[in-house]
């Protein structure tokens, strides 16, 4: 799942978030699914990448943007 959230008026923005440096792990031989993301695109176009516990100053018409991880597999991949 991914959402974006535009803010209309200065601020500060925390995330507070786990699974984006580590992958969340597959069981029983399945593998890992991706690791979430979150990240600011700025008003002008500019990509800031968060960890997954941060603080940022935002403007109006900055977005953060939150991809959510998957969940590992289970089982032996066929």
């Amino acid at each position: 799942m991914i959402r974006r959230i535009r803010f209309r008026e200065r601020m500060t923005a925390a995330i507070l978030s786990t699974r984006r440096e580590t992958a969340p792990f597959g069981l029983a031989g399945g593998e890992d699914a991706q690791p979430g993301v979150n990240m600011v695109v700025r008003a002008n176009g500019a990509d800031v990448i968060l960890k997954g516990r941060d603080e940022i100053a935002l403007e109006p018409g900055d977005a953060i943007v939150i991809a959510t991880p998957g969940g590992g597999g289970f089982g032996e991949p066929t």
